[in-house]
């Protein structure tokens, strides 16, 4: 009622003001026998802030309408993001930057919860596969021991060979049983560095006559191209297994007969200031492109065979990835014409 009051007032005071139209002046009349047409006649600057005061806050209101819709569209968008929606978010023509973003948002998260999904599932599976193969080896070392306790007079020739057996099965149930302690601790994400200064030169030929037995087997020749005296500031025992986990992929992927090389210098790659840099290289099966951007991922193992008798859980490269980066350093891999080659680059100083 008011504002129609207001909006006639307003009406009129022009009409006036500009000596306009006779139904202005005759309207003008009917609002003088109300009374109204004098207190506004008297209070023209009144009139005026009343008449823009009314166009403010009709724009006002029409803004906020507005906005509430905008509002409500981002909302109802948000919602259809959460529900797990694949459709693509739209929004007004007015809003399309949002509308970019929260697709993007929507794109991000069904990646981020299909990674956690396909995770989840490979790491179900290999403790599911790690746990039957812990039986074989578990149950090979109770058949030779009861064999060797129930044949005391076997040859010593026989029992040399039962017990060599046995020692090896062993070996291969305690690597299993810290594969699926690893699986157990991975996802705590918290690795702390105890820092000391290391002769890398001497660790990495210590690791590599570790595996001589293996490289033996496989009749590889071991090509040392470490150069002397480098040293770094960094953990001794986690730059260990990511050394130890390196060497023991390139024996067990090479192809007998061959070469695995191990070459380490320093170098400026990653800054200005010193690291140094280590390639581990065999030669063997040619890693596919595809694969091997995956690699580091947890869980995920190149060879198809879901039996871990041969090679690991799929968390040896994905936690030596992660121990290298709290080392601020990289490591990547290559793979062209069989030759596989694997890059770490540590700083000198970690700190």
């Amino acid at each position: 009622m008011l504002i129609g009051v207001l909006v006639a007032a307003g009406i009129v005071y022009f009409a006036l003001y500009l000596h306009s139209t006779v139904f202005a002046w005759n309207l003008a009349v009917f609002l003088k026998d109300l009374g109204i047409y004098t207190v506004f006649l008297n209070n023209k600057t009144m009139l005026i802030c009343l008449f823009f005061s009314i166009i403010v806050i009709l724009s006002f209101f029409s803004i906020i309408i507005k906005f509430s819709k905008y509002l409500q569209s981002i909302n109802t968008a948000v919602e259809q993001i959460f529900s797990g929606s694949t459709s693509r978010v739209t929004l007004p023509d007015e809003l399309i930057e949002i509308e970019d973003q929260l697709n993007s948002i929507n794109r991000n998260l069904r990646e981020r919860t299909q990674e956690a999904i396909d995770s989840e599932q490979r790491k179900n599976e290999l403790i599911a596969y790690l746990a039957h193969d812990l039986k074989t080896p578990l149950a090979s070392v109770v058949g030779y021991l009861n064999l060797l306790r129930e044949s005391p007079d076997l040859p010593m020739e026989t029992k040399a060979e039962y017990v060599n057996i046995t020692l090896d099965r062993a070996l291969r149930l305690e690597d299993l049983l810290n594969e699926l302690f690893d699986i157990t601790k991975f996802n705590l994400h918290n690795i702390e560095l105890n820092l000391a200064s290391i002769n890398i030169t001497m660790m990495l030929r210590q690791i590599s006559d570790e595996f001589y037995p293996m490289f033996t087997e496989k009749n590889l020749t071991f090509v040392d191209q470490i150069g002397s005296n480098l040293f770094l500031n960094g953990d001794g025992d986690k730059l260990a297994r990511v050394f130890d986990n390196l060497i023991r992929n390139a024996i067990i992927y090479s192809i007998p007969g061959t070469d695995v090389t191990i070459n380490a210098t320093k170098t400026t790659l990653i800054s200005e200031d010193d690291s140094v840099l280590i390639e581990f290289s065999n030669y063997g099966d040619t890693i596919p492109a595809d694969q091997l951007g995956r690699i580091f991922e947890k869980f995920y193992r190149v060879d198809s065979s879901r039996s871990s008798s041969t090679g690991g859980s799929g968390l040896g490269l994905a936690v030596a990835k992660e121990i290298v980066k709290v080392h601020k350093g990289t490591i990547d891999a290559s793979s062209i014409d069989s030759k596989t080659t694997f890059r770490v680059i540590l700083p000198i100083d970690s700190n």
